[in-house]
């Protein structure tokens, strides 16, 4: 057993606790989420069972989120899939999935990432089940939507602001 003069950080357990509301450590935590919109079109349905032809594929995802509250901000991860021959087609999803995130204590600069990067990849797993459930109950194999890297899509976005503000700023000086 180790002993207690070996502790690699000291954890600050011989403090008092602070009263109720003076806690200022940032916090963050999942409240809820829900389905706040879904619709299935499967409209050539059952001809398109029939259909031979190698579909394509269009997935579109969008990210949102607003402040509903001092502490409480809402995330909407919306998802677009649709499944198209030359035939027409086959199934459209549309799916909003959102989640109620609680935030105290926590600056902006950290706020933004986690509401548009870490907070949707939270909640993708449970949109990525609702998605592959629905085009199983439209009578198709499920569709299992491949994992997304939203920290480097946000980090890609920022990046490319940057470059877009710095071009329109040297295109002005």
């Amino acid at each position: 057993m180790a002993d207690e003069g070996n502790i690699i950080s000291d954890l600050n357990l011989d403090q008092d606790p602070l009263a109720n509301g003076e806690d200022t450590g940032p916090q963050i935590g999942l409240i809820s989420q829900y389905v706040k919109d879904l619709s299935v079109e499967n409209p050539n349905a059952p001809d398109s069972y029939q259909w031979t032809e190698q579909p394509e594929m269009h997935i579109d995802f969008n990210i949102g989120a607003r402040s509903l509250a001092a502490d409480v901000h809402e995330i909407e991860l919306k998802i677009n899939a649709a499944s198209k021959t030359s035939q027409g087609t086959a199934f459209a999803i549309e799916l909003v999935y959102a989640a109620l995130i609680g935030m105290r204590n926590v600056p902006d600069e950290q706020a933004h990432p986690f509401l548009f990067a870490e907070g949707p990849r939270l909640i993708f797993p449970f949109a990525r089940r609702i998605i592959a459930d629905a085009v199983r109950d439209a009578g198709y194999p499920p569709l299992m939507l491949e994992p997304i890297d939203f920290n480097g899509l946000y980090f890609a976005q920022l990046q490319q602001r940057q470059e877009e503000e710095l071009a329109a700023g040297a295109g002005q000086a």
